[in-house]
């Protein structure tokens, strides 16, 4: 079914003041763009949300402030290329580049995109590979910013690398297979508390990541013939690590099992929307049931449980919201569209006039490196996350922006 708005009356209304209350709040960083460059915390970021307003309207001023945004971004990874992480370093700014692109055809910026297709497949020519394999700053992000190039012969080629990568560093466990995450890695407090690693069941960082990765290359026909085993396996040890009270935050030796609080990047909820893409990527019945079952379960979680402090994508109110609303959107399930509605007016009662950005402020580290609130202007964890999904639960534009966090489910092929 096409996208439909699944808020109504005074509380799309509300959605929708917010809206233009953040991107009022947010207009001088698109006009005179400047600092941080990336995907999930800069203008890169900022240029997505631009992108979509685009199309509700004021689409000349939008675009042109996207433009500038982006041209911003551009000329700062030029000058400072730092990594190639997805939300982060050189990809961020391509997958911002290519996916607007896509969009609006015109666009240009095809040559500085190619650039990082050249950067990122000579960056994968390393074998035995060293680096993570995440979502965030890994294999799955390089992944997600070769799918929104294709049809482009780099992109395959860079595609067809990070399966050939995946395989190579999966580790078969049980009937399965799992990815270790290296200490290495780690920051340093979780690396003192787990010297020797884990196994990670969020979506950010770990196993349900790669899978999201997996059933859209199988979709699109790349190195179908390695990425398919390894979908099925990692799926078979995914759900092995399904407790009674749902997905910790990892599993090892040695580490505890810890009740992962509602979030797109650990628990329940990721869990599901990347399983459900992936089963309807290679129709697969049997996991599309599994995925529902944890959303429903995700939806019956009592507030007070979920471990929610803001209202941000990544572990707040709007993304959980957004993350509802998605597998309502793919799925019809009603009992998800009502949780979607409880969470996005939760997202709006943590609106506070006269703070942080549009009224929105984000839990997280302070500047004496205790937690703290912080007018944060990012997509992953600040105001332009919260703009992006109270604007995708108000129009019938369908929100094709969250293929940066996996949770783009395909709707179920005729049958």
């Amino acid at each position: 079914m096409s996208w439909q708005p699944i808020l109504e009356g005074a509380l799309k209304d509300s959605a929708r003041e917010c809206v233009h209350a953040i991107v009022a709040d947010l207009e001088p960083r698109a006009r005179e763009p400047f600092g941080d460059p990336s995907l999930a915390d800069g203008t890169a970021g900022l240029a997505v949300l631009h992108g979509y307003l685009a199309q509700n309207g004021q689409a000349a001023e939008h675009e042109a402030l996207a433009r500038r945004c982006l041209q911003h971004a551009t000329a700062a990874v030029a000058e400072q290329p730092g990594t190639a992480s997805l939300y982060s370093g050189l990809t961020s700014v391509g997958w911002a580049t290519a996916h607007l692109h896509s969009r609006w055809p015109g666009w240009d910026g095809e040559d500085d995109v190619a650039e990082i297709d050249e950067a990122l497949l000579a960056h994968l020519d390393q074998s035995p590979w060293r680096g993570d394999y995440d979502l965030i700053e890994g294999l799955v992000g390089f992944g997600v910013y070769a799918l929104e190039r294709l049809p482009q012969p780099s992109a395959v080629a860079c595609l067809e690398r990070v399966v050939d990568l995946l395989a190579e560093t999966a580790e078969p466990q049980g009937e399965g297979s799992t990815w270790w995450t290296d200490p290495e890695w780690l920051p340093s407090l979780t690396r003192a508390e787990f010297p020797h690693g884990y196994y990670n069941l969020g979506l950010a960082h770990g196993v349900p990541g790669v899978i999201g990765l997996l059933g859209q290359v199988c979709a699109a026909g790349v190195a179908r013939d390695k990425a398919r085993p390894l979908l099925d396996s990692a799926v078979r040890w995914l759900l092995e690590q399904d407790g009674s009270d749902g997905f910790g935050y990892w599993v090892g030796p040695g580490a505890r099992r810890d009740k992962a609080r509602l979030a797109w990047c650990y628990g329940d909820p990721g869990v599901a929307a990347a399983l459900l893409g992936a089963a309807r990527c290679v129709a697969e019945p049997a996991w599309e049931s599994a995925a529902l079952a944890i959303a429903l379960r995700a939806a019956e979680r009592p507030y007070a449980e979920a471990g929610i402090k803001d209202a941000g994508l990544c572990h707040g109110c709007a993304g959980l919201a957004h993350l509802f609303n998605r597998m309502f959107q793919a799925s019809g399930e009603p009992r998800l569209a009502e949780v979607a509605r409880s969470w996005y007016e939760r997202t709006l009662a943590m609106r506070r006039l006269g703070r942080g950005i549009g009224g929105f402020e984000a839990w997280g580290p302070g500047a004496a490196g205790g937690p703290g609130w912080s007018a944060d202007p990012g997509l992953l964890n600040g105001a332009t996350g919260v703009a992006l999904a109270l604007l995708a639960a108000t129009t019938s534009i369908e929100p094709r922006w969250d293929r940066m966090l996996l949770v783009s489910i395909p709707a179920r092929a005729a049958s």
